[in-house]
């Protein structure tokens, strides 16, 4: 089966085939570096981690370019509230997203430009705009003008009637018509500034990414991703800028992911349900995080609940413990035929169906501890297929991949973190309650038992008078 996958374009799933054979030339917008990146990030951020892992598993040479927007409204009303500059606040937030983009196990893109060591090439492009009469100058700033291009809105389906203006900035009143945007700002008082053809100012926001996109992957190139809230306006006025300069096709496959709801309502700040990614990471295991990421269709709407978190966790969790038990099983005959490469390839083929190949990983453990709980021993050659096969998948999922002990340790940690407690003191309060149960004082040993349970601690008495413990 070829790779396909759904062009937000021609809003159809089509057979990929790239502008080059053998190669990929691959652009997703980054963030916008003025606070902590949230869980939206996340999801942006692994999707197209997977789609460019896998894109390398089929052996293409890929270039992938995911840009840092350092020059933004928003970046300079956080300057202006709390009185630190624009350098800083940009360099602390792309950090901290560099940081955090590397515990989600987020690999490096081939570049990683920044807005404002492009400007020359902003400048250039405007210029070219001019010249093909699709920008005009008003007021220090320079706006495009949308109606000269017949085609606009091709990307959104939206006929230019019916649009509404405004993007990132308010309408200004030097526009010719209220649709066309802003591709150049004149200086304000106290604001970053460039110089320019039109006097001092700096790049509007779509602009960047046409400018930085083209000059690492030229003037075409195969896929252009970002979330699905940036389809209108910013992909479109990309496409607007580019080809309307070049007069060739931007990028030939569109890709966008889906929004991720807190609690089945929109994320945003107005409700005041924005989960940060290092708020995240302080309660979840980061691969917790990314299989739940992973679990459902990158397209599709994802709900972030403590439930759905903590499902993922039980299920990461049967899968570990399963491999674990297989690690450890005896030398015999049993063994479990699973051909990986084809599961992982029926599935991803399908626009990176990743929900496809976890659901086969699960059929796998539960023939795994099915086949364990004959009490045969394991022949050691699918042993390690088994495990290679599983190494094969985490190349490209980024989840799976830990050592079994690894994991299930790391849980362990983090509910105890969680519970307030160490092992220490769950250990000492077990002999505590051994020796009451010695002494025949149940209330005491009920007490104990009730305590650790309100913690997250689940005793099990065995039939040795030993008790274990788990969280």
């Amino acid at each position: 089966m070829s790779l396909k996958i759904y062009n937000s374009l021609s809003q159809t799933k089509e057979t990929f085939e790239p502008i080059e054979p053998g190669k990929i030339k691959m652009y997703v917008c980054g963030i916008t570096a003025y606070d902590e990146c949230h869980l939206g990030h996340a999801r942006a951020g692994v999707v197209f981690d997977l789609i460019y892992r896998y894109l390398q598993h089929l052996g293409y040479e890929v270039t992938y370019v995911r840009n840092f927007t350092d020059v933004d409204d928003k970046i300079i009303k956080k300057s202006q509230e709390t009185g630190v500059s624009c350098d800083d606040i940009t360099a602390k937030y792309m950090q901290s997203y560099l940081d955090q983009m590397a515990k989600l196990q987020v690999q490096s893109p081939t570049e990683q430009p920044r807005a404002t060591q492009h400007i020359d090439e902003m400048v250039a492009l405007v210029q070219q705009l001019e010249v093909k009469g699709l920008a005009y100058a008003s007021g220090g700033d320079v706006f495009y003008s949308i109606r000269k291009l017949p085609d606009y809105g091709k990307l959104s389906h939206k006929k230019i009637d019916d649009l509404e203006s405004g993007s990132r900035v308010e309408v200004d009143a030097h526009k010719k018509d209220p649709l066309d945007f802003v591709l150049w700002k004149a200086a304000k008082p106290g604001e970053p500034k460039w110089a320019s053809p039109w006097g001092e100012g700096r790049p509007g926001w779509h602009l960047e990414c046409s400018a930085m996109s083209m000059k690492y992957l030229g003037e075409s190139f195969d896929i252009h991703g970002g979330g699905r809230d940036l389809i209108f306006p910013h992909h479109e006025n990309e496409i607007a800028q580019s080809e309307g300069v070049t007069e060739k096709c931007f990028s030939r496959y569109w890709i966008h992911n889906g929004f991720v709801n807190i609690n089945a309502e929109k994320m945003s700040k107005s409700l005041g349900n924005i989960r940060s990614i290092p708020a995240i990471l302080e309660q979840w295991d980061w691969e917790v995080v990314r299989y739940f990421l992973l679990s459902a269709h990158y397209a599709t709407p994802l709900d972030f609940t403590d439930k759905a978190m903590s499902d993922a966790e039980a299920a990461l969790k049967r899968c570990y413990e399963a491999l674990l038990a297989l690690a450890k099983a005896e030398v015999g005959t049993a063994k479990i035929e699973f051909d990986f490469a084809s599961a992982l390839s029926n599935s991803l083929n399908d626009d990176f169906n990743t929900s496809v190949i976890t659901g086969e990983v699960f059929k796998l453990v539960r023939q795994i501890n099915s086949t364990l709980a004959t009490g045969e021993g394991w022949d050691p050659q699918n042993k390690a297929d088994l495990f290679a096969g599983m190494k094969l998948l985490s190349t490209v999922l980024g989840v799976f991949g830990s050592e079994p002990a690894a994991f299930l340790a790391r849980q362990k940690q983090l509910n105890l973190n969680e519970a307030a407690l160490d092992a220490a003191e769950i250990e000492a309060l077990i002999a505590e309650r051994i020796q009451a149960r010695a002494d025949k004082n149940w209330a005491r040993s009920d007490e104990i038992r009730d305590s650790l349970a309100e913690h997250g601690i689940i005793l099990k008495d065995n039939p040795d008078g030993t008790t274990t413990w788990s969280v």
